[in-house]
């Protein structure tokens, strides 16, 4: 089956032309990466957000120009599921994601053994028809990645934390046996004012750059912060610490007030990499 965009034309262009000529303001903007030069060191995964591109494009920039020379085959993009449709955890088989920049294969073998590993994903196209927390990724990935690669997409109902040690594990298993990136595809505080935003996250953030899934959920809950993916980023900082990362890296951290200068009820942005 093919998986048809439901988000082009709203969270970003849905000509291929206007799609990439946006991608490329995105990295050239002031609160993008530009032509920074990246460090030779071994990347496993990243969180990204998925707002529409003129909000949280930059920040994401910055994310993937840190993997931009690491020719995964295998993307793993794991995300919330802001619809609640579908089962606690999907994955998907047998199925193409298609986007204005073209098709991306989604690597069944690699979905039906997590389905398999897992106590909670399940293989449920449906669960993956509204949402836009993965869709916004991948024309960011065609666009980044020089090289072929397929997909697996995950996508979360239940964010728990019992829940994001059974998926991370799974996905460092499959990351293990394959030359694999992971992504978390979530934003951070919604809705509140700009500086309010700005230290909510900055107390989020800090756990994740220190790899501590427990204490990232206790601030979390004690904080009551509204980041919509904190079972994805939680899986994925899991994933990564098995497979070796040692910490995390803040490259980027923004609002949509900072870029749209309406600071009064703002959404934040983070990009950041775990090395």
């Amino acid at each position: 089956m093919i998986r048809k965009p439901v988000v082009a034309g709203q969270f970003y262009p849905e000509t291929k032309d206007e799609l990439e000529e946006m991608i490329d303001s995105c990295l050239q903007h002031k609160y993008g990466p530009g032509n920074q030069i990246q460090k030779d060191e071994k990347v496993y995964g990243i969180i990204c957000p998925h707002a529409g591109y003129v909000y949280s494009g930059p920040t994401a920039c910055h994310s993937y120009k840190a993997i931009s020379s690491k020719n995964p085959e295998l993307v793993i993009i794991i995300g919330p599921n802001h619809f609640g449709i579908g089962k606690d955890v999907a994955t998907m088989i047998d199925a193409q994601w298609e986007t204005p920049l073209g098709l991306v294969e989604v690597d069944s073998e690699a979905a039906q053994e997590i389905a398999n590993n897992s106590k909670y994903i399940e293989i449920d196209e449906f669960s993956h028809s509204k949402d836009h927390s993965l869709e916004v990724q991948i024309p960011m990935l065609q666009s980044t990645l020089s090289n072929k690669f397929k997909i697996l997409p995950i996508i979360l109902r239940d964010q728990s934390l019992e829940m994001a040690k059974d998926v991370g594990n799974a996905v460092a298993q499959i990351a293990k046996s394959r030359n694999a990136m992971i992504i978390a595809s979530s934003d951070f505080t919604h809705y509140e004012e700009n500086s309010f935003a700005y230290s909510q996250d900055k107390a989020l953030i800090e756990p994740i750059l220190e790899m501590n899934v427990e204490k990232f959920y206790s601030v979390l809950m004690e904080k009551k912060i509204t980041a919509c993916g904190y079972g994805a980023m939680a899986s994925t900082l899991i994933a990564c610490k098995k497979l070796g990362a040692t910490r995390g890296e803040l490259l980027s951290y923004t609002t949509s007030g900072d870029i749209q200068g309406d600071t009064s009820s703002v959404v934040g942005y983070s990009a950041i990499k775990f090395v």
